[in-house]
């Protein structure tokens, strides 16, 4: 096998009257130089730091290489970056801006790189319920992780809002192997996990990993629950309103809102006996279509009760509605008074815009491989989909702190990586400083140049 130095000329053809050449000579290069842009992101809300308090380490001190803050950020930071899998660290672990972000430009042991490879992410990311095994030293409190990310939505806060909206909804994650936990699901038409999610917003506040052989509002009232004491314990006079389709439409889960004073608005399933409640008014819709050939639509406002499933009568709204030649009846369940919230205002203003956060699932699945759930166990499965889930806290921080009335404070987390963090740059490191030269005709100069000094005043002193 022939053998070259890096600085070998290697023929290109022509270009432009002239000899095109190319060589790997051109020094330390990244193409992550936006990565700093997280860094300062994670520094103005300490999320790492905050997290890796939530695992033990079980290794000899002594023979640590890389530390737990640095694992979890390379993890992380490496899922914002695009990284979905393990593998793609045993190229990125010696990326010299990574490594600057994480605090270690240079390999602590000449036989390592300054980060860790996938060997390394592995047992962190396998990490067992006891510690005990051979090469899984590493712990974490589940309880823990979740509250974090309730505690990092408050903190986000310099004051208690007035009303916060709670979204809830369950979403399938495709199975391809042989999992624990695979079980098939008829609507979702294949083998899937069942994860539960509730936003604030754009903040996510859960990201629970079920089997999907159950009903799509189990553990959402212990949930609920456990994220409404959190919130209360530091904002007593917040004004909560639950918002789900009708797949949480469960009477515990109401109930509990209306002894812990909670508002809510659930789709609520139709059936023989609604439409015919509403019968009068989809008739009315009916006429009006016919009249303009546009979609009518009427509202009606009722209390109501099923026959055994629930425990009181509740006010429902109707939507009558004629479309496309054919009625469209829907309905939704809420705790809302009507002088707060008339029916036409709760259904079109209030319910559907709890479409919204069907958004936030896509980005952490499509941008943050959230569904990236192909190991063995269901602990290791709910880890990476949590590592997923902080990518996205990271990001959203960076939107909140940094891009806010930029072109990109509305951006999803892939144009945010497209845009601001996927950046080729060569960096030189000398005594006093780590430069990171990027390219003159980079069309976000700036943006980013004002995200960075954003960031920087977010910083802690």
């Amino acid at each position: 096998m022939l053998k070259h130095s890096a600085s070998d000329s290697i023929d290109l053809g022509e270009a432009c009257g002239r000899a095109l050449v190319g060589a790997f000579d051109g020094g330390a290069l990244t193409s992550d130089a936006g990565v700093v842009l997280l860094g300062g992101a994670d520094r103005a809300i300490g999320m790492i730091d905050k997290l890796a308090r939530c695992f033990t380490d079980g290794r000899d001190p002594d023979l640590v290489v890389h530390t737990l803050p640095t694992l979890l950020g390379q993890r992380v930071l490496g899922i914002c970056l695009g990284y979905e899998d393990l593998n793609d660290h045993d190229q990125i672990r010696r990326d010299p801006v990574l490594g600057a972000v994480l605090g270690k430009i240079e390999a602590t042991r000449a036989d390592c790189a300054p980060l860790s490879g996938k060997s390394t992410l592995q047992r962190l990311e396998h990490a067992p319920a006891s510690g005990e095994e051979r090469y899984h030293k590493i712990t974490h409190d589940p309880r823990a992780i979740e509250d974090l990310f309730v505690t990092l939505y408050l903190d986000a806060h310099k004051k208690a809002p007035g009303e916060i909206i709670l979204d809830l909804d369950a979403t399938d994650d495709p199975i391809h192997g042989d999992q624990e936990g695979r079980f098939f699901h008829g609507y979702y038409g294949g083998y899937c996990y069942l994860p539960l999610y509730i936003f604030a917003g754009r903040d996510l506040l859960c990201a629970k990993l079920r089997k999907s052989n159950i009903d799509g509002a189990a553990g959402a009232l212990e949930e609920i629950e456990r994220i409404v004491t959190l919130i209360r314990g530091r904002w007593p006079g917040v004004k909560i309103i639950l918002r789900a389709d009708s797949g949480f439409c469960r009477d515990a889960l109401m109930s509990w809102c209306e002894d812990a004073k909670v508002d809510y608005v659930f789709g609520l399933a139709r059936n023989a006996r609604l439409e015919a409640k509403i019968s009068a008014a989809l008739e009315e819709a009916r006429e009006e279509h016919e009249k303009t050939k546009a979609p009518a639509r009427v509202f009606r406002d009722f209390m109501w009760s099923t026959k055994d499933s629930w425990s009181r009568r509740r006010r429902v709204v109707g939507k009558a509605e004629w479309t496309r030649g054919e009625a469209n009846p829907r309905f939704v369940v809420t705790s809302l008074k009507r002088d707060a919230w008339a029916a036409r205002a709760l259904y079109e203003d209030l319910y559907c815009a709890r479409g919204e956060m069907e958004n936030r699932i896509k980005e952490c699945q499509l941008d943050l491989f959230a569904d990236r759930t192909s190991a063995a166990t269901m602990k290791a499965n709910q880890l990476r989909l949590w590592f997923a889930s902080f990518a996205y806290t990271l990001i959203t921080a960076l939107r909140r702190i940094a891009l806010h009335d930029t072109a990109l404070a509305n951006a999803t987390c892939g144009s945010i990586r497209l845009k601001l963090l996927k950046i080729g740059a060569r960096v030189t490191i000398s005594l006093r400083r780590i430069k990171i030269a990027m390219a003159n005709a980079f069309p976000w100069a700036e943006p980013w140049r004002l995200a960075a000094a954003r960031l920087q005043a977010a910083a802690p002193a």
